[in-house]
């Protein structure tokens, strides 16, 4: 068989689709007159250069034994932790959050690699069992303290948001790994309550008790319907208590303009306003590129990172966001698919956990721009500018690339 009908090529070009599509949004977010002599100006020249070692990296990738990625796992994800360990001693501290390291005059923002290292050891302990279920208390305790080190060092780093990446892949892997409903639904509600604990807090309460409701219907059983009830009151509770003694005031300035950006729209109010306007002005084809008045006059906020998305939606409209949103489905139906088929329990955990990687940076930067969720400053995967996380979400790909190209050789030694 030709290497060339091995080799996934939807996956690939969707992948290079939308990287282009960033370089042009970047370029529009960076390049207009307004941009000349700023900071942001030579981001665009930054990203393509990101963009060339990404396509050689997955290139190089290719060339790999996937046994040799199996035998790294443990390593790399140690050797993650002890950077990102040095990170909070040593690292360099912008907006409030220590989350970059100097390291041989480049910056390294080691909470983007940290995910694919965390990918990977979940899928070495999780495929290195025998008669696993995910029921099994040992199972959910090391699944939860492999995520909680990195997520721990994270918070350190003052890097809020992306600690809860790292959160939320616990009910996707666990689901994965035989999960039951009623247990799945436990999982994932306290995202709910916590999301609606910020909105409104008699909605989060009662959400607690239809959930409650539905898993004792589903699961029939009343530990398991008590804890978690439990569990969705402590959440309620927790969320209460951060928002008004643990989060700091730049972060509670964030959650408190995403419930009411009128109560401070020059301040804290000024991103959802702006992102709102941007995506609402677009229209159907949008104003054209370099056209865009929210962009080219800077009233957009970080526009060429975590509002990205709304560069797109005002200069090239609901088709051009339409469009991306579908290569977006297309990637991660890929994935879902490689995944599927795949017959190594590793390669098959792997292509799983860089779906649900994407699939929630997707929708919690989606939110942002949208004023459905608070602005906490996730990137749209390959899009958004940033060398750091576009070369961590292209290794994630050429690690899928690579298991699906030798998916015989990994079977050899299943």
């Amino acid at each position: 068989m030709k290497w060339y009908t091995r080799f996934d090529w939807t996956l690939f070009l969707t992948w290079l689709l939308l990287s282009v599509i960033g370089l042009v949004a970047i370029y529009s977010a960076t390049q207009g007159p307004l941009h000349q002599g700023t900071h942001i100006a030579g981001n665009f020249f930054r990203q393509i250069i990101h963009l060339g070692i990404g396509l050689v990296i997955i290139v190089v990738m290719q060339f790999i034994s996937p046994r040799t990625y199996v035998g790294l796992t443990w390593p790399l994800y140690i050797l993650c932790l002890f950077i990102a360990l040095l990170t909070v001693f040593f690292g360099i501290e912008v907006g409030g959050e220590r989350n970059w390291l100097n390291i041989f005059g480049f910056r390294l923002q080691i909470s983007e690699f940290m995910k694919i290292a965390t990918i990977m050891a979940l899928a070495s302990f999780l495929s290195n069992q025998r008669n696993l279920s995910a029921q099994d208390f040992k199972t959910i305790f090391v699944i939860g303290l492999l995520i909680a080190l990195p997520v721990g060092f994270i918070t350190l780093h003052g890097d809020t948001g992306t600690s809860l990446v790292y959160i939320a892949l616990i009910p996707f892997i666990l689901f994965w790994a035989g999960l039951p409903y009623g247990l799945s639904l436990i999982m994932v509600a306290p995202a709910l309550f916590a999301y609606l604990t910020v909105v409104n807090i008699y909605a989060a309460a009662v959400s607690v008790v239809v959930v409650t409701i539905a898993v004792f219907i589903i699961e029939k059983r009343p530990g398991i319907t008590i804890a978690g009830f439990v569990l969705g009151v402590l959440v309620v509770i927790g969320v209460n208590v951060a928002l008004t003694d643990v989060l700091q005031p730049h972060q509670r300035a964030r959650v408190e303009a995403f419930v009411n950006p009128q109560v401070d729209p020059q301040g804290a109010g000024w991103n959802v306003i702006q992102a709102k306007t941007a995506i609402s002005s677009g229209g159907l084809y949008g104003k054209g590129f370099m056209q865009g008045t929210q962009t080219q006059l800077r009233f957009l906020p970080e526009q060429q990172t975590d509002f990205i998305y709304c560069v797109i939606s005002e200069e090239f409209g609901l088709v051009g966001a339409g469009i991306t949103l579908l290569l977006f489905l297309i990637m991660l139906s890929r994935l879902l698919f490689m995944s599927a088929t795949h017959k190594h329990p590793y390669a098959r955990i792997v292509m799983v956990g860089v779906a649900s990687v994407f699939l929630i940076h997707v929708m919690v930067n989606l939110g942002m721009a949208t004023a459905l969720l608070p602005v906490i400053g996730i990137p749209l995967p390959l899009i958004s500018y940033g060398g750091s996380s576009f070369l961590s979400f292209s290794i994630m790909i050429g690690l899928c690339l690579n298991f699906y190209f030798y998916e015989r050789d990994f079977s050899i030694y299943a």
